[in-house]
């Protein structure tokens, strides 16, 4: 039986892309998306939205109105959208959420928090299984090497992309803070503007440029006097988000309220 999906910012690039990798599997059936309030994609058939065939469903402006028959929900758009998507749902069938947006404030990561005593939420930054392995590549990294190697963030993205560092760069971060035993947040640098001190050792620095269409850009350096290790990771185009998406759907669709992460879904 087919896992029942319905889409939020169907008109976007993810939703877009979203709405495409999950046309033509046997296992998955689109039932709904939906888009802001005054938006021009406003009753058009999702398929045709998304450069496809017909697919009988109609982009509405309501969480509650596309998820009405759903499984899952599948939510790459603004946290504001997200957070009144989380308490709407819970008037719906939906019992799993994949949750792709990023720049939550720590109260609202809070109510994320408590609507996972509700629903199955899978969250991440970025969905992409290279990414995903490239995090645990740089935990290990940081693990053992020594405090005398430095750690510098670099990522790029389009010029539309609203949040900055990226939810993807403070991954990478976390994931080096962890593999240190260091709080992240007490040794994250996001700003040398005005700096005249030498940089802290323990720091993590983060750069951040946005320009164009790149879809994601992301590089973590590890350096120290006598040599330097550098682990990136390009995104050529967002089917490798959707295809990650979609799989922690199929996961998700399974499994009891809670929050999890793309290393549930990988086994990672």
């Amino acid at each position: 039986m087919s896992i029942q999906l319905a889409i939020a910012g169907a008109a976007g690039r993810m939703g877009r892309a979203l709405i495409a990798a999950s046309s033509g599997n046997a296992d998955l059936q689109l039932v709904g998306g939906s888009e802001r309030t005054g938006s021009p994609s406003l009753g058009s058939d999702l398929g045709l939205l998304a450069g496809g065939e017909a697919l009988g469903v109609s982009c509405v402006d309501s969480p509650l109105a596309a998820a009405k028959t759903a499984q899952v929900w599948i939510d790459f758009t603004t946290p504001a959208a997200s957070l009144a998507a989380l308490s709407a749902l819970k008037a719906t069938s939906v019992k799993a959420i994949v949750m792709g947006t990023t720049g939550f404030e720590p109260a609202q990561e809070a109510q994320i928090a408590e609507a996972a005593q509700h629903f199955c939420i899978v969250r991440s930054g970025n969905f992409s299984l290279g990414i995903n392995l490239l995090m645990g590549l740089v935990k290990q990294a940081a693990e053992r090497l020594g405090p005398d190697w430095d750690i510098e963030i670099f990522e790029a993205h389009h010029r539309r992309k609203v949040d900055a560092p990226s939810g993807t760069a403070l991954m990478l971060g976390q994931a080096a803070a962890d593999g240190r035993g260091v709080s992240h947040t007490e040794i994250a640098a996001y700003d040398r503007h005005g700096v005249t001190a030498a940089r802290k050792a323990s720091e993590i620095g983060y750069a951040v440029a946005r320009g164009g269409g790149i879809i994601g850009e992301h590089e973590v350096m590890f350096a120290s006097e006598d040599e330097v290790i550098r682990f990136s990771h390009s995104a050529l185009n967002r089917a490798i988000f959707a295809k990650g998406a979609l799989a922690a759907a199929r996961w998700a669709a399974g499994q009891n309220p809670g929050l999890y992460a793309m290393s549930d879904v990988l086994g990672l």
